[in-house]
């Protein structure tokens, strides 16, 4: 336990940290985890809109240092050649 008052102020601060950080975490992770399912599930129309939002939580939890920068590229990277892949191997429509 901290001692010092400013330590014991440093300790709130942190655990506010922690709680605003953990549901950013957690945003992108689940929308990773949703575009993931729908690229499973072969709809690609929807995985490429959740995957805006994939990448867009993915930036901003970047830009806010929750979490690396290297490692939000890699996330997307490795979201974008998935979904490129599904993309690929789905026949077109010709309209």
């Amino acid at each position: 336990m901290p001692i010092t008052k400013s330590a014991k102020k440093e300790m709130r601060k942190t655990q506010r940290r922690t709680v605003t950080n953990k549901a950013v975490r957690s945003k992108a992770k689940t929308m990773i985890t949703k575009t993931e399912n729908l690229i499973a599930a072969g709809d690609i129309d929807a995985a490429r809109q959740t995957l805006v939002s994939a990448i867009s939580a993915l930036d901003g939890a970047a830009e806010k240092k929750i979490i690396h920068r290297n490692n939000a590229a890699r996330r997307k990277s490795r979201l974008m050649k998935k979904a490129n892949k599904a993309a690929a191997q789905t026949p077109q429509n010709p309209k």
